[in-house]
């Protein structure tokens, strides 16, 4: 055996025994060096060793850290929607996930929300508390109607660096990235108009179809390259479809960031049929390297693709700031902006855009993105041990949110009826989907500090799922479809 390799022994060994477990960083490679009384190259050989069999990654400018058990080998399948368009349902129960209030005593294990409570999130805190003890009144005032102009500044800077060069005036400020999805298909489409997107699909999008009675069509997606281009060519040649919406960077629910190359084939697909594409980029600066993914919108050169984002998945939801770079449509995505709450409130605004300026936003957001990153790592292997065997697992290179397949016997919809008993709620499968498809189907937030207690949690879901599996096992076998023998 090469030095190297006993070296590469000798972590491998600390690992299978806990004493680094999944997710924490492993010593540097000076300490390893001094430890082992081994070379610089020897040292960095045994950690290559241990990335080549999957064990630990490595980490730009933070170090090596301990993987799951296994990186996923089974992914969630690729979907295979109805292929016509559908009316949306399940609004109760995104009501139901959404509508919890703050002293709901449930553990909400599958709702978008970051964590609140990085230290790194104080200097907001106290940007805002200056802004309410400023003696100038003119926060209390209507802002411009497309938003204040020290918060577009801050948004263009930072849209260069997913690829995009924009002017203020081709931003505008909305009440959440959520208003910027309703005002681009409001903008888009007419009542009865079928949208393409991606499946499964985020739930927000989902209810915005339904209240403007739009039909949605869902095209077969990939777990890992995102929305098939083949099938949607043959949807646009079938169907009218006014327009595309997509979360091509790390999608919500199922975690996939569309290669480079197909978001540039996306864009120019859509050139070809003269569609319109609606991209929601909200979790697009929660990457787990750097530089991150540039958007479709950094290959627009004519204006069709309308980028959605904002800081509630990045800062904080309850401060309702979002925004939409609505390329050609502006004059029109400004009219829907009035005519539904019209300005933004101006506070948020302000606060937002000092926060940014100043650089607490990105110290910010490489912090919570390591955070983010190791936690991912700590709730696969979570997964992996409790729950069924054969269940797919997403591996989102960013943001906050895990998807699993459970096996097909699984109806996460009744799982949930169980969860309610232990205080327990997950967000189904069935939310993200026009007709109320993936019900074997969950997603999992990881964003909040993984506890003892969560790990309980997420055990009790996994139990209750293998039971629900075994159950049905026992059912095959007492209608003798199945033998109970081994």
């Amino acid at each position: 055996m090469t030095r190297y390799e006993e070296v590469a022994a000798v972590l491998r060994d600390r690992i299978e025994h806990g004493i680094y477990r999944v997710g924490d960083r492993l010593p540097s490679i000076r300490a390893v060096c001094e430890e082992m009384d081994v070379g610089i190259s020897t040292a960095q050989e045994a950690y290559r060793q241990l990335i080549d069999t999957a064990l630990i990654e490595s980490r730009p400018k933070s170090g090596y850290f301990v993987l799951p058990s296994r990186v996923p080998n089974v992914l969630p399948s690729v979907s295979r929607p109805a292929q016509r368009p559908l009316d949306i349902s399940q609004w109760d129960q995104v009501l139901e996930l959404v509508a919890t209030q703050r002293d709901d005593d449930r553990l909400l294990l599958g709702r978008g929300v970051p964590n609140l409570d990085y230290e790194t999130l104080k200097p907001l805190s106290k940007i805002l508390a200056g802004l309410h003890r400023s003696i100038d009144f003119n926060g209390f005032n209507y802002d411009k109607l497309s938003g204040s102009p020290e918060l577009r500044q801050q948004v263009v800077r930072l849209a260069v660096a997913s690829g995009c060069l924009l002017h203020p005036d081709d931003i505008m400020v909305t009440t959440g990235c959520q208003e910027a999805l309703a005002i681009s298909l409001r903008t888009l489409t007419q009542p009865g108009d079928v949208v393409a997107v991606d499946s499964p699909s985020f739930y927000g999008t989902m209810q915005i179809l339904k209240a403007n009675g739009l039909k949605a069509l869902e095209i077969p997606t990939d777990p890992q390259t995102g929305i098939s281009l083949e099938a949607l060519e043959l949807a646009l040649e079938q169907w009218p479809i006014r327009a595309i919406q997509v979360t091509p960077t790390f999608n919500n629910p199922l975690g996939y960031t569309m290669p480079e190359a197909r978001k540039r084939a996306l864009f120019q697909l859509a050139q070809r049929f003269d569609v319109a594409i609606i991209e929601d980029d909200i979790y697009g600066d929660l990457a787990f390297a750097q530089p991150r993914p540039r958007t479709i919108k950094s290959f627009d050169d004519d204006g069709r693709v309308l980028l959605c984002s904002g800081f509630s998945k990045t800062v904080g939801p309850g401060l309702r700031v979002g925004w939409l770079a609505p390329g050609r449509y502006r004059d029109q995505a400004l009219h829907m902006k009035y005519v539904s709450t019209g300005a933004s409130a101006t506070l948020p605004q302000l606060a937002v855009a000092e926060f940014v300026a100043k650089g607490y936003y990105e110290r910010h957001l490489r912090y919570a993105a390591r955070q983010y990153q190791r936690q991912r790592d700590i709730m696969i292997s979570w997964v992996q041990r409790y729950f069924p065997e054969g269940s797919g697992i997403s591996y989102p290179q960013g943001s906050f949110l895990l998807w699993v397949e459970l096996p097909a016997a699984v109806d996460c919809v009744r799982l949930n009826e169980r969860l309610a008993q232990k205080r327990l709620h997950v967000a189904p499968g069935s939310l993200f989907s026009a007709s109320g498809k993936f019900r074997q189907c969950l997603r999992l937030n990881y964003a909040f500090t993984l506890t003892p207690a969560l790990e309980d949690a997420v055990r009790s879901v996994g139990e209750l799922a293998t039971a629900m599996v075994n159950e049905a096992l026992e059912h095959e076998v007492s209608l003798g479809r199945l033998t109970s023998d081994p």
